[in-house]
């Protein structure tokens, strides 16, 4: 009868020891001020890429392009393509597999002037099997606005590919998804006369009201002036300062490189199909008790084979024998974490009392649920 009660014991004096560990190193915790440049911090409103699309076919497919008869727009679309190239194929009946249509996706960077060239995104849109070998056709990329903006055309490449034979198949990658270094020509630029601001605006990447504020001071502080204001979290307005007009690109790169120490709030980011915990330097533990058990049941069969004596009038026959084990954690008790105690630390204990992931996630969300944890959970 004394087993159980030196393993209680023992139990209980790790706990003492994990929680002594826990408040200690939260006695002694520094926070540590980390201070980004603004430029990695906010982006300057107008200076930004735009999306463009467009519709397009890859020819020179392998016997792996649409089945045309699966895919009505590959064979509109080929159909109109010889038609403007002199060829008439109305009313005949198209079994080539060397073409698929192909969505053609780019983003084109800021002040980008014509005749630069911009990577582009091959997507299969019918039934193909692999883009492998193929060439994509000009293609006007569009705007939001239906403008076209670029032309793409090239050789596809591939990092994925597919075989297969009569009883298997194998796919490695995407083989339906390519990409065309260099692959379009920039035909029309955006108009963005920056030179002529009288103002900008910084947009910051992390919207927080701390940050906004100290992006502000730090400018200027920099300035020896009042230039930047924040308006909003997201948004520092700066107005140009009379020994930068016309210099504005000075202007930026003596701004962008200023360090700010940026704030956010507390949050911890749970995903809980992969039991992927992410926890916030700021968030911070109240005075709780935790206690955490599971029931596991084990059953084992191992069945015995009965034989009768030599000569006996009998027949072998399997006898069943099962054993249960049922496991219900009885030897945990109640774990008080201190006030004060940061996240980390606590994780720390919880891990050293042998406690998963996926426990772990139900233990934060019932912290969060008791009022203890000051933070945000996000759930993805």
């Amino acid at each position: 009868m004394r087993a159980p009660q030196f393993s209680t014991r023992l139990l209980l004096s790790k706990i003492a020891l994990v929680l002594g560990a826990v408040a200690i190193s939260a006695a002694i915790a520094v926070p540590a001020v980390a201070n980004s440049r603004i430029k990695d911090l906010a982006s300057v409103e107008g200076v930004r890429e735009n999306q463009l699309v467009g519709y397009g076919l890859v020819v020179g497919l392998n016997g792996t392009g649409d089945t045309l008869n699966n895919s009505p727009f590959t064979k509109q679309s080929l159909t109109s393509m010889l038609e403007r190239l002199g060829v008439n194929t109305r009313g005949t009946n198209l079994r080539t597999a060397n073409v698929a249509a192909v969505m053609v996706t780019a983003n084109l960077p800021p002040f980008s002037t014509q005749g630069t060239r911009v990577d582009v995104t091959v997507s299969a849109l019918g039934d193909a099997k692999s883009l492998q070998g193929g060439t994509l056709l000009v293609t006007p990329l569009l705007g939001a606005d239906g403008e076209v903006y670029a032309v793409g055309q090239g050789s596809v490449a591939i990092s994925g590919f597919s075989a297969e034979g009569e009883a298997a198949k194998v796919t490695r990658g995407v083989p339906t998804v390519g990409r065309i270094a260099n692959g379009a020509v920039v035909e029309r630029e955006i108009d963005f006369a920056l030179k002529g601001q009288t103002a900008l605006r910084l947009a910051l990447r992390n919207p927080d009201f701390t940050t906004a504020k100290n992006i502000a001071g730090a400018i200027n502080e920099f300035l020896n002036a009042n230039c930047a204001e924040p308006t909003d979290p997201a948004t520092v307005a700066i107005q140009i300062p009379a020994n930068y007009k016309g210099n504005i690109i000075k202007l930026l790169t003596e701004v962008e490189l200023l360090r700010v120490s940026p704030d956010q709030r507390a949050r911890i980011v749970v995903d809980e199909r992969s039991g992927i915990i992410v926890i916030g330097k700021d968030v911070r533990v109240s005075t709780v008790a935790i206690a955490q058990g599971n029931l596991t049941v084990t059953i084992s069969e191992t069945p015995v084979v009965s034989q009768p004596n030599a000569f006996a009038n009998g027949q072998t026959v399997v006898v069943p024998r099962t054993n249960i084990n049922v496991n219900d954690d009885a030897g945990k008790r109640l774990a008080i974490v201190k006030e004060g105690v940061t996240l980390k630390d606590l994780v720390d204990g919880l891990n050293a009392l042998g406690i998963g992931p996926r426990d772990m996630i139900s233990i934060l969300q019932a912290i969060k649920a008791a009022g203890a944890l000051q933070a945000d959970i996000e759930v993805m």
